[in-house]
């Protein structure tokens, strides 16, 4: 691996879905590709906010993405993922930052993120980031 610092750009669905539909399928325990991570459902948050996904591509190589979400009070982070390889590089804190950066210029004052279980990795860094944890139960229901 290079030293450089990879581009953080928005998200381009013909070009850059696949690729990264891989990368969160490789990541480890903390990402679980389901049906909303279809193309259709990809494209539904696209119409939504598409300033709000961003990846970030080294040597014409996406190695990080991460998906946000303002619904105009609170917003979500969904789905931060940087390839093994290139982690511990600061690639993740690039692209929460430009994910911070556009959340505040919306308007959004407090977003949010799931973190499952078992991905202690994950937990160090949001820890480790300033995030506060929050002692909570999460419900979800399939429609």
């Amino acid at each position: 691996m290079s030293d450089a610092f990879p581009v953080i750009r928005e998200f381009r669905f013909n070009e850059d879905y696949q690729a990264v539909i891989d990368l969160w399928s490789h990541s480890g325990p903390g990402i679980h590709v389901r049906r909303s991570d279809e193309p259709e459902e990809i494209l539904k948050k696209l119409q939504r906010d598409p300033d709000l996904f961003l990846v970030a591509e080294l040597d014409d190589q996406i190695v990080g993405a991460v998906m946000g979400g303002y619904d105009g009070r609170r917003g979500m982070m969904y789905h931060l993922a940087v390839a093994q390889d290139y982690r511990r590089h600061g690639f993740a804190r690039l692209l929460v930052t430009e994910l911070e950066k556009r959340l505040r210029l919306k308007g959004c004052i407090k977003y949010y993120l799931l973190v499952t279980k078992e991905n202690e990795g994950a937990m160090r860094f949001y820890d480790a980031n300033g995030w506060e944890h929050m002692d909570l139960y999460v419900y979800g229901k399939d429609l």
